[in-house]
């Protein structure tokens, strides 16, 4: 039989050939009929992960709250009384969302480099495999949210009615991550040695992102640093996050005006530019 005469019956039952770019639509409808495996794969490679280790998924807790100590000891000293008001929830509030952004990006961008052999192998759209990461990021994340609640009681004795905000916080930040980690693998599949950069692009951005500041804590007046941080949209969902947890700190509109922008122009602007090189890879 010649392959003249296959490809029609290829087509006719609904075989495609791998690395073939489908339609935006089609491609978004694909990825939605593969929720289920994109669901299994997240929790599979979490409890692979967890596996390895001793204390397994307790890690998942341990390594934010280790990090909100040690960053708490050496900027609390180092900052003195430029501290934030309420310095303790609010650098807790900061380092537990903050982990997930940056696991978000950082796992993105390395989720189509480091699955070649799954590529090359199996028809699937690509997007599946940064949204997987991501959703397995956000796995991550639940569990810390009630020692965040914890913590806020024990300093603050009460609960605010902001929490009530929390469900819409952080499906923006889901989506907000799912448009970082398509764009940085997207970037890492073009240039790969991108990725040996990307420890550096989230320490970079941990320290521009007040995660363990505020400017005004600071008194920082100038108003080009001072734009900078409050149009920062890591900045934006940390402060939305302190608003909705933290004695002192406000939800403010500006505050979901700047998260809400972003988070649209990154979700669209990640999901056309990782579809438009669909068909690049695995190569």
């Amino acid at each position: 039989m010649h392959s003249e005469s296959v490809e029609p019956l290829a087509e006719h039952s609904g075989l495609k050939p791998i690395g073939v770019r489908p339609p935006l639509g089609a491609y978004l409808r694909e990825t939605w009929v593969r929720r289920d495996f994109i669901w299994t794969l997240a929790v599979l490679t979490r409890e692979q992960q967890n596996a390895r280790t001793r204390l397994g998924g307790w890690w998942t807790l341990l390594l934010p709250l280790i990090q909100s100590s040690v960053y708490g000891i050496i900027f609390g000293l180092i900052l003195g009384s430029s501290r934030a008001p309420n310095f303790i929830p609010f650098l807790v509030a900061g380092v537990f969302l903050f982990t997930f952004v940056s696991g978000s990006f950082s796992t993105g961008a390395s989720s189509i480099t480091s699955n070649q052999g799954l590529l090359n192998s199996i028809n699937f759209p690509r997007i599946v495999l940064p949204l997987s990461v991501v959703v397995r990021q956000f796995l991550n994340l639940l569990p810390t949210l009630p020692i965040l609640l914890v913590v806020s009681i024990i300093f603050d004795r009460a609960i605010k009615w902001e929490l009530l905000y929390l469900p819409l916080i952080l499906a923006l930040l889901l989506l907000f991550g799912f448009g970082a980690a398509l764009i940085a693998a997207r970037i890492t599949v073009e240039i790969r040695d991108l990725n040996k950069l990307v420890p550096f692009v989230t320490r970079v951005l941990f320290y521009v992102s007040g995660v363990f500041f505020s400017p005004e804590s600071l008194g920082v007046t100038d108003p080009v640093f001072v734009a900078f941080i409050h149009y920062n949209p890591v900045y934006a969902f940390l402060s939305l996050g302190r608003g909705a947890f933290v004695d002192g700190y406000e939800v403010t509109l500006f505050d979901w005006a700047v998260a809400g922008g972003w988070t649209l122009v990154v979700l669209v602007v990640g999901v056309i530019f990782f579809w438009r090189a669909e068909d690049r890879y695995g190569e």
